[in-house]
């Protein structure tokens, strides 16, 4: 007796070797097996879903064509590699994804063979390619890499670098332009207006690929058509800027004809050189919900697929995020000077309301973190009171900005840094676990964490209204809780408080830190302090409780390495101060994926993993 199954094809796929066993015909069979399985795994887990819709299609025939792993699939960001990842030996733990021990969210060299590179950040795959290409080359092998890349993706500076590097040296590179028209966030800037005038031309496209047809059979008049076709396209539309950096441009094509897409990429796989393929997708294909909404459905949490919706969480209090966007909106509306910058995270930042409300003092730059702080530092020169939105792992892709641009001249801008800390689930692409460490060691730098959502306000303002370069650091979701006061109330920078008086040990903490600290400081009768500040420290306050306590213990959701404890212990040994100082933070190694409490728990950095740290130093 046999029994039926949803996914007859998927079921007999372990590996992409087996997906090149199947005759082309079900090749489409399988694409509807595999977004089916997308839908039914993510609506159980949660996760990037989207994006991962639109390449179903692009997945199949790319693994059908290639010789993968020998051939190297490269996937920017990695958010639409769900397929990928099911295709590749993953299937049965895609229900695992983003949890603890399970399947990470982002391709990943150590979880499988077929991961070519570890991804997370955006606009790397055509330089890692390239790398992989160049260095294959030199060993004489002869073997395919593959760049995909989203039109989000490609408006970032790498991108372009890659690209002109590749076209200098004649290659053997694949680029797969994934254009669906969005990012995270609606797409901006002038390159997304310039793949939708590449899509409008279909008097070009047509023009070209009829040609190819009836003049195949003609080889001389086809060599003469070639020879001439820079000059039709000069009467038609524009050589293509790919083509201009050397790349052989095809496109754009169906990035849902699974057909097309194989016969397109089995002649692209004997031709040498750098190629440029601009493949069109629909975010949330196949999905009616995902592809109505393809922003509200990029990330989801578990879901009942056979409903046309979401869940919505019931009502609580606001989020960091959502407390720096209403901050953001109060100051705009008392100070014209306001400018609020983000690359390419208007969702992820707060910045959806300010937008609305403020759209001539928005300037959404593209994923070009580099560019957004040097923009802002343009800004400050002219009077502008800049506040850049930005995740803390991102910043650090603008670093170089940050110290030349910004801080070397004591520019007035704000750094509003999100997802400070550990993320849980996005794992350690997106964690945001050195900013205290690489910013504190910047001249002319103040650096603030708030232990709860109203202080985060009040930094907030504080940063704005201070002459020069601030950062407010604050994590990912819910603080404690506290009640945010309306007003624009600013704090004396670099003034600690005491929030809990005791005996012997003093607890010194920053942030996210402050609260679970505060818990274990009740229980060992020692005093508390949320130090607010992690540059400038509070210098009179250590100074008086070096005097009062034995055992100082400093506690941040930070890598010790350089951070506030360390701060902590430079001021001490400048100072003469010989005392035991216990440093809890972050571990030296990269905190993978799990609940954000989990990956806390792990570190010791829970109220009983700070208990125990503490007990066993002062025993």
């Amino acid at each position: 007796m046999t029994h039926s199954t949803p996914y007859p094809l998927l079921d007999n796929i372990n590996d992409p070797a087996d997906v090149r066993q199947l005759p082309k015909e079900q090749l489409k069979a399988l694409s509807k097996e595999v977004r089916n399985f997308l839908t039914e795994s993510v609506s159980v887990s949660g996760g990037h879903f989207a994006a991962g819709l639109g390449t179903v299609e692009l997945t199949v025939a790319l693994h059908y064509v290639f010789d993968t792993p020998s051939d190297k699939l490269v996937w920017d960001v990695g958010h639409q590699a769900y397929p990928h990842k099911i295709l590749t030996g993953r299937k049965s733990r895609m229900t695992t994804i983003r949890s603890k021990d399970g399947v990470s969210a982002f391709p990943t060299r150590s979880e499988s063979v077929h991961d070519a590179f570890g991804v997370g950040h955006s606009s790397t795959s055509i330089s890692a390619a390239l790398g992989m290409a160049i260095a294959s080359g030199l060993k004489g092998e002869d073997r395919q890499m593959v760049a995909i890349i989203g039109d989000g993706s490609i408006t970032g500076g790498m991108a372009y670098e890659a690209m002109n590097h590749a076209g200098a040296i004649d290659a053997n590179l694949l680029v797969i332009l994934n254009d669906n028209d969005m990012s995270i966030s609606p797409p901006v800037g002038a390159m997304s207006n310039y793949l939708t005038k590449i899509l409008s031309s279909r008097l070009y496209s047509s023009m070209r690929e009829e040609s190819k047809k009836v003049l195949s059979k003609m080889p001389t008049m086809w060599e003469l058509a070639r020879r001439t076709e820079e000059h039709i396209k000069g009467m038609v539309v524009p050589g293509t800027l790919f083509e201009e950096l050397g790349f052989n441009y095809i496109g754009p094509i169906d990035g849902h004809d699974i057909d097309m897409l194989v016969s397109t990429l089995e002649n692209l796989k004997h031709i040498s050189g750098p190629r440029f393929l601009h493949v069109v997708t629909k975010k949330g294909k196949g999905y009616l919900p995902a592809e109505k909404d393809p922003l509200g459905y990029h990330g989801v949490p578990a879901f009942d697929h056979k409903l046309d919706y979401l869940p919505k969480a019931p009502p609580s209090q606001p989020t960091y995020t959502e407390v720096f966007g209403q901050w953001l909106c109060d100051m705009a509306a008392q100070d014209s000077r306001l400018l609020g910058i983000t690359p390419a995270m208007r969702e992820g930042s707060g910045l959806v309301k300010f937008s609305e409300q403020f759209p001539e003092r928005y300037f959404d730059v593209a994923i070009a973190e580099q560019h957004a702080v040097t923009l802002a530092a343009g800004h400050a020169c002219e009077g502008a009171k800049p506040v850049v939105a930005i995740y803390s792992t991102f910043l650090q892709r603008a670093y170089d900005q940050l110290i030349h641009d910004v801080a070397l001249q004591n520019l007035d801008v704000l750094f509003a840094l999100d997802r400070a800390g550990l993320v849980g689930p996005d794992g350690p692409t997106h964690a945001g676990s050195f900013d205290y460490s690489y910013l504190r060691c910047i001249p002319n730098m103040v650096l603030m964490a708030p232990a709860d959502e109203n202080e985060c306000r009040q930094m907030l303002t504080t940063g704005f209204l201070h002459n020069g370069p601030a950062a407010v650091r604050y994590p990912r979701g819910k603080g404690a809780g506290s009640v945010v006061d309306n007003a624009l109330t600013a704090l004396e920078i670099g003034k600690g408080s005491i929030i809990h008086s005791g005996s012997r040990i003093a607890f010194l903490a920053w942030g996210s830190m402050v609260i679970p600290a505060l818990t274990v400081g009740k229980q060992l009768a020692a005093t508390v302090v949320n130090m607010r500040f992690i540059k400038p420290l509070d210098e009179a306050l250590l100074l008086e409780l070096a005097k009062t306590y034995d055992v100082f213990v400093t506690v941040e959701e930070n890598v010790l390495a350089g951070g506030a404890g360390s701060a902590i212990n430079d001021f001490l040994q400048a100072n003469k101060i010989l005392m035991p100082v216990l440093n809890l933070g972050l571990p030296d190694y990269f905190v993978e994926q799990g609940t954000r409490e989990q990956c806390l728990a792990q570190c010791g950095l829970d109220t009983q993993g700070i208990l125990a740290s503490v007990e066993a130093f002062c025993a």
